[in-house]
C-alpha cells in the first residue's frame, strides 16, 4: 500500500484492422466533426485577436484580450472532452487560472494575458481549420472511395489528431501537473501546522498552564499563612516545590514534542536511539548517514519514526522492531520493522494517513506493506537536502 501512486495509462486504441469496428465508427465520427470544431475555433480565435488587437490604443483592447483568452480555456475543454469520448484519450485538465484574490486590476490583467493554456488553445483553434477540412474531405470521400482501406486512413489521420491535443491542449509536460501536486501539498502543509499549533495550545493550557495557576494560588496561600501558622506555610511551599517540578516536565515534554534537542545537538542517529529506548517493544536502531541533513528533513525523519514507534507500542503486539536508516543518492529512506500481528493500513485510524501526507507535503514517498499475522514493514523515503552551513562567522565555534 503506497501514500501516493501515479497510475500508468495506455489510451492507444487496438490495432486497425479491415473491419469497421467501434473505435473505427468513433475516429470516422471525430474526424467529421473536426470541420465544424475547427470553423468555430478559427472564426473565435481570429475575432478575438484582430478585434482585441486593434482596441489596444484604448482601454477596451487588452481586457478584451484576456476575456478572450478565458474563452479559449472553455473551447479546450470542450476539445479535451471530444477526444476523451471519440478517441478514447486519456487527456488531463490544465491547471485552473491561479488565485488572484488581492491582486490589482492590472496585476489580474497580466496574469490573464499570459495564461499560457489559453494561447496554447488560441494556436489549436486557428491550425484546426485547415486541418478539418482536410479529414472531413479525405473521410467523407473515403466512405464512397476507399472504404475497403478506410480504417487504416483514419487511423493515421487520428494520431495526427491526438499529437495535436497532446501537444496544445494536454498540460505542458510535468509542470502544471506538478503545480497543482504543490498548491495541494501546500493545503496538506498549512493544516498540519494549524492542527500542530492547536495541539501545543491545548496541552500548554490543561498541563503546564493548569499547574501554574495552581502553584501561583498555593504560594498565595502560604504568603497568608507564613507569620500565622509556619508550619502549615511550610508544608504549602513543599507542595508548590512538588507542583513546579511536575510543571517542569510537562515543559521539557511538551518542548521535545516540538523539537527534541537531542536532535538538534546530536542528530539523528542519537534522536532516534532516544525514542527507541522508550518504546515498549525492544528496538534495533541503525544509522548509516554520510552527513546530517536539513534541519526540516531530519525533523520529519524524526517525527515519522516516533509515530510509527508508538504504534508498535500500542497496537501491533511485536516482540522485537528495528529501525534503519540509510541514504541512497538523493533520497533519504527510513524502514521500520516489526514482528507483530501487522494488519496496519492508511485508513486503520493510527495516524498513517497524517504521515503519508505529511511526507508528501515534502515530494516524499511512504509505504506499508503488512499483511495479516506480520510482519509489518514500513518504508519512508523523504528528499535529501543537505544542512545549511553559511553561519554568520560570528557564530561559528
Amino acid at each position: 500500500m503506497t501514500a501516493r501512486t501515479t497510475p500508468l495509462h495506455d489510451d492507444r486504441p487496438p490495432p486497425a484492422r479491415f473491419a469497421y469496428d467501434r473505435h473505427t465508427w468513433k475516429e470516422i465520427a471525430h474526424l467529421l466533426v473536426n470541420l465544424p470544431m475547427g470553423i468555430v475555433g478559427f472564426v473565435y480565435t481570429v475575432a478575438v485577436l484582430s478585434v482585441g488587437t486593434a482596441l489596444t490604443v484604448t482601454v477596451v483592447g487588452l481586457p478584451l484580450l484576456a476575456m478572450g483568452l478565458l474563452g479559449a480555456r472553455l473551447l479546450g475543454r470542450a476539445e479535451r472532452a471530444r477526444a476523451r469520448k471519440l478517441l478514447g484519450m486519456q487527456v488531463d485538465e490544465p491547471s485552473p487560472m491561479p488565485g488572484q484574490r488581492g491582486q490589482s486590476y492590472l496585476g489580474r490583467l497580466w496574469s490573464n494575458l499570459k495564461d499560457p493554456v489559453g494561447w496554447r488553445t488560441m494556436l489549436y483553434g486557428f491550425i484546426r481549420l485547415p486541418w478539418g477540412v482536410l479529414t472531413f474531405t479525405v473521410v467523407a470521400v473515403g466512405l464512397f472511395v476507399l472504404w475497403p482501406v478506410l480504417p487504416f486512413i483514419v487511423r493515421g489521420l487520428t494520431n495526427a489528431d491526438r499529437a495535436m491535443v497532446r501537444g496544445l491542449l494536454s498540460p505542458s509536460d510535468e509542470l502544471e501537473r506538478r503545480i497543482a501536486e504543490l498548491e495541494s501539498d501546500r493545503g496538506v502543509v498549512v493544516d498540519t501546522a494549524a492542527a500542530d499549533l492547536r495541539r501545543i495550545e491545548r496541552d500548554l493550557h490543561d498541563g503546564a498552564q493548569a499547574r501554574l495557576v495552581t502553584l501561583a494560588m498555593g504560594l498565595g496561600l502560604a504568603k497568608e499563612k507564613l507569620l500565622e501558622d509556619p508550619d502549615a506555610a511550610a508544608s504549602m511551599v513543599d507542595e508548590a516545590h512538588g507542583e513546579v517540578k511536575l510543571a517542569l516536565q510537562e515543559l521539557r515534554d511538551l518542548a521535545r514534542g516540538i523539537h527534541p534537542a537531542v536532535l538538534t545537538d546530536r542528530g539523528l542517529n542519537a534522536a532516534l536511539s532516544s525514542v527507541a529506548s522508550r518504546c515498549t517493544v525492544p528496538v534495533k536502531v541503525t544509522a548509516d548517514l554520510p552527513a546530517r541533513p536539513a534541519a526540516a528533513i531530519e525533523g520529519i525523519a524524526y517525527f515519522t519514526v516516533s509515530e510509527l514507534l508508538q504504534n508498535i507500542s500500542k497496537h501491533s503486539g511485536a516482540r522485537s522492531a528495528s529501525v534503519d536508516v540509510w541514504r541512497a543518492d538523493e533520497r533519504l529512506l527510513i524502514q521500520v520493522w516489526d514482528d507483530g500481528r501487522g494488519g496496519a493500513r492508511l485508513d486503520g485510524g493510527t495516524g498513517m494517513a497524517g504521515l503519508a501526507d505529511r511526507l508528501g507535503a515534502v515530494d516524499g514517498l511512504f509505504v506499508i506493506e503488512s499483511p495479516e499475522g506480520g510482519p509489518t514493514t514500513i518504508t519512508a523515503e523523504l528528499p535529501w537536502r543537505d544542512r545549511a552551513t553559511d553561519a554568520a562567522p560570528g557564530l561559528r565555534k
